[in-house]
């Protein structure tokens, strides 16, 4: 995995915050049911990133968690980085003190490559375009159900081909007479 199931747990509570109206506020159990995180883990989660100024609370009826700043200022690299630290990156994939072209390491001339890939795809993704990719994936959900739910119903056995069952007598009948033998 890219990143800690901590930081994964934090990337499903953002993305589902994103999808929020502006100023609604999403209390943590209704998060955590609606993206399957633990409700415990999740609180401490949500508290950590309100104090790193990424999300406002509020306590009371109608309070919550929202995100502090427009969805599209937030890029996955940066819940990552405040979940699971900056420079998680940085570090040799081999377990080495150090992770430069110096190193004797196989690995480092292909990890610097993907580290790249991993980077700019985390950095260059706001949580805006994660929400409306979601957003995007659920209509195509949706719109399938209900295109399979037009469909006749068949009965169960009722497109079977005319006479397979008298072809599969046949072929017991002609594997029985051969294994007699």
């Amino acid at each position: 995995m890219i990143y800690s199931r901590s930081a994964e747990y934090a990337v499903r509570a953002v993305t589902h915050l994103a999808g929020l109206a502006p100023l609604e506020f999403a209390m943590a159990k209704t998060i955590a049911k609606e993206t399957g995180v633990p409700a415990h883990f999740l609180a401490k989660l949500l508290q950590d990133l309100a104090r790193d100024g990424f999300l406002k609370s509020s306590k009371g009826p109608g309070g919550g968690f929202r995100l502090a700043q427009a969805a599209e200022e937030i890029s996955l690299l940066r819940i990552v980085e405040a979940i699971d630290g900056a420079g998680r990156y940085d570090r040799c994939p081999a377990g080495l003190e150090r992770c430069d072209d110096k190193a004797l390491c196989g690995m480092h001339d292909s990890w610097m490559e993907l580290r790249g890939r991993i980077i700019g795809y985390l950095g260059g993704t706001s949580f805006a375009q994660v929400n409306q990719s979601l957003s995007e994936k659920r209509k195509g959900q949706s719109q399938a159900r209900i295109a399979v739910k037009a469909q006749p119903r068949v009965k169960a056995g009722s497109q079977r081909k005319p006479g397979i069952r008298k072809n599969r007598k046949i072929m017991l009948g002609t594997i029985r007479a051969d294994s007699g033998r």
